[in-house]
């Protein structure tokens, strides 16, 4: 049960990951460009994912994962979840209204607004669990610590891929348009 725990952190880390594999196909394929609340849905889901990565670096310190590791890596994961249900949900609200077609294309029925809504209110019943069980069973790193370093080594990629992402995006101006067009970056206001 405790390397399944561990585990688990390993997989809710790659799961996120590919829901901004998906986003940033929708992006790059689909030439959709990420509005502002979508590029704070997906800074709160790489902060969901601090914790996860907290708990797996410290099962690659040492064997056992301490209790403060996994409740702070759950708590920072309760945050970003918080966060992004924020702002995931407004953006759901701003496209509420009969007769609206929602920003972007609908992926499987849902737009990634709403779909980003189900992700971080799985992010908090995951961390609400990993937080009712840390006290009876912490963690325990398995003996693969290529796995592990293989998980953040991803995570480490989508998060500098966000960042360089919203920068091309954004450019060097303060504010994004509510509907972006083009990468400012490239293209000027």
């Amino acid at each position: 049960m405790r390397r399944f725990l561990y585990f688990i952190a390993s997989i809710e880390i790659l799961a996120v990951c590919g829901v901004l594999g998906g986003a940033f196909w929708m992006q790059f394929v689909e030439w959709e460009y990420p509005c502002p609340l979508c590029l704070i849905q997906r800074m709160a889901m790489l902060l969901c994912l601090m914790g996860p990565a907290l708990i797996i670096m410290d099962g690659l310190k040492q064997r056992d994962v301490s209790s403060g590791a996994v409740m702070a890596g759950y708590g920072m994961s309760v945050l970003g979840a918080i966060v992004g249900l924020v702002a995931s949900s407004r953006q759901v609200l701003l496209h509420i209204m009969p007769g609206d077609t929602g920003y972007g294309s609908a992926v499987m029925g849902m737009h990634l607004y709403s779909w980003a809504v189900v992700v971080f209110l799985t992010v908090l019943v995951f961390s609400g669990f990993g937080l009712l069980l840390c006290s009876r069973w912490r963690p325990q790193a398995g003996n693969s610590k290529t796995w592990s370093l293989a998980v953040l080594w991803i995570f480490g990629i989508f998060i500098f891929a966000n960042a360089v992402s919203a920068f091309c995006e954004a450019g060097l101006h303060l504010y994004l348009p509510d509907n972006p067009t083009s990468y400012r970056l490239f293209t000027g206001p």
